[in-house]
């Protein structure tokens, strides 16, 4: 695509509903806490034309107790998930890196926090916008903190029904911030039936605000449809190095070449939706397409002038440069000016007039 990360007025650019799709890598965990696996796959994203990069701030003594349960065991080097998390952490400084280096990329950084902790320090080194997961959309004192910024929120509704969305929506809205609320559906990977694409519009209807996809089915399917059929502002996609990555979310990534289809497929979409076409008239760019692939009439054998046309002299055949194949009937019974030799189009000169 010849439009760049930093031309694209996207959501997360000029957050208004109706503005261009914007393409968040969700990383996650899938760094495995490894800063430079992290750093990696920041290029990762920027490569495959992302718009924007989303890590998980996680800071285990602030979110969890020891006796958080896993939602699935998948670490053999992890006794806990508590223990998870901590191995999860990066320092302030380690964060600051990460989002310099998405910059430096044209990428925006943003992280979810899941804590008053992760919301401090990542004000700290400076957020540009606020990913809410959805196991965090009733915890509205997080929710307060992060909206007394203004800056865009977009909240998750993986595991909450409209009744549950409405005090947070109601409550970022009421803080004047710009706000995204995103159909998720907590499925790892999600199959094809519990998307739930119809959402997107009741949730857009609704809460009178811009909407968003927080992908897990590992496919590029739904984001394509939900930018065709409902024009969201936001898609969220988990990204994975390759299938054979280590993680609980593998399953329910994309892989590099599947972003850059993903990206260039919305691009491609919205530029369609920006340019309708008048199916009244004829696009004066089909012109010469029409001379090639259109028929004319034709004089099935040599005439001399002076010729009665019968309908058996006749026939259609490309090009289209002569009398329209549609006015074949028109010609029979008309009177040659002059002679014409087989397989030559008839033009309007050919024929005495009515």
């Amino acid at each position: 695509m010849s439009t760049t990360n930093t031309e694209r007025r996207h959501w997360l650019v000029a957050p208004e509903p109706g503005a261009a799709c914007s393409v968040v890598a969700e990383i996650a965990q899938a760094h495995d806490g490894s800063l430079g696996q992290a750093h990696a796959y920041i290029d990762c994203a920027a490569a495959a034309g992302a718009d924007a990069v989303k890590f998980q701030t996680h800071i285990a003594a602030a979110e969890s107790t020891p006796a958080e349960p896993w939602r699935v065991k998948f670490s053999r080097q992890d006794e806990t998930r508590y223990a998870y998390w901590k191995r999860m952490e990066f320092t302030a400084e380690q964060w600051a890196g990460l989002k310099a280096h998405a910059e430096d990329k044209g990428l925006v950084f943003l992280s979810s926090p899941f804590s008053i902790e992760a919301v401090e320090l990542l004000r700290r080194i400076g957020i540009s916008a606020w990913k809410v997961a959805s196991g965090e959309l009733t915890n509205l004192p997080m929710l307060r903190e992060i909206a007394r910024d203004r800056r865009p929120i977009m909240l998750s509704t993986g595991m909450s029904p409209l009744d549950e969305i409405e005090p947070a929506a109601a409550l970022v809205r009421d803080a004047g911030a710009p706000l995204a609320v995103f159909q998720c559906t907590t499925r790892y990977p999600s199959p094809p039936e519990t998307i739930g694409l119809n959402v997107l519009d009741e949730l857009r209807q609704r809460f009178g605000c811009a909407v968003g996809l927080s992908d897990h089915s590992g496919t590029i399917f739904p984001a394509l449809a939900a930018s065709a059929a409902h024009r969201i502002e936001v898609l969220e996609i988990h990204l994975t190095m390759s299938r054979e990555m280590f993680g609980p979310d593998v399953p329910a990534s994309v892989t590099p070449p599947e972003l850059r289809t993903i990206c260039d497929g919305i691009r491609f979409i919205e530029r369609m939706r920006a340019a309708p076409v008048d199916k009244s008239r004829v696009d004066p760019s089909v012109g010469a397409m029409r001379d090639i692939f259109f028929k004319s009439v034709v004089a099935l054998r040599d005439l001399p002038a002076g010729s009665v046309l019968a309908r058996e002299d006749l026939g259609v055949k490309k090009p289209g440069t002569g009398i329209p194949a549609a006015e074949l009937d028109r010609v029979v019974g008309k009177v040659l000016r002059r002679a014409v030799e087989r397989d030559v189009p008839l033009g309007a000169d050919d024929i005495e007039a009515a």
